[in-house]
């Protein structure tokens, strides 16, 4: 009876934790220009991943996400960028602000576990609270079923951003930006 309430309490803080996680939204931004904060997550293997730093000298694909049901928009990103074949690094990145999803991370993770192939769990790297912050000032947290798409190019600059939610026609601009910074470093090395 204890584990059903708790279960219970769990998904009442879930379905309204979103009110307590983030106390108001964050006006959302295009970070075009910037460098990428550094930020310090955990894989769903249990690793720390420091970025930019895990990514320094590739170009990389960030997809951010603010709400769990932003999952749809970012599984929709990632299937149309690895169809492209786009040739960067790939993380995903749930990000949630607040106490409440710092005190449940652990069983988030679990959740995410679940539903996500073992082979894939390095590159979901979760920040909860205060290493969230970073990423939802730097991109905004308005409408937060829609993905951050972030490249970053080999120093961690942010050089293509979207937030609109999917779309072919963007996929395919992320695809040329990303094989553009490739040919750069390549030529550069």
């Amino acid at each position: 009876m204890k584990r059903g309430l708790l279960i219970l309490m769990g998904l009442a803080l879930l379905a309204g934790g979103g009110a307590l996680s983030c106390s108001s939204p964050i006006p959302n931004r295009n970070p075009m220009g910037e460098s990428f904060p550094i930020v310090v997550g955990e894989s769903l293997e249990g690793e720390e991943v420091r970025l930019p730093e895990a990514v320094a000298g590739e170009v990389a694909v960030l997809l951010v996400g603010y709400k769990q049901n932003a999952q749809f928009d970012i599984d929709r990103w990632l299937l149309g960028l690895l169809q492209a074949g786009v040739d960067a690094r790939l993380y995903e990145l749930p990000t949630i602000p607040g106490l409440v999803p710092t005190v449940i991370s652990g069983w988030i993770d679990d959740g995410m576990r679940l539903g996500i192939p073992k082979e894939d769990w390095g590159a979901v790297v979760t920040f909860y609270g205060d290493a969230a912050r970073p990423i939802a000032e730097l991109t905004g947290t308005e409408r937060g079923r829609n993905t951050r798409v972030l490249v970053l190019d080999q120093k961690g600059q942010v050089v293509w951003f979207a937030d609109a939610g999917y779309s072919a026609r963007l996929a395919l601009e992320l695809n040329a930006v990303v094989a553009r910074l490739n040919a750069a470093g390549e030529a550069g090395s």
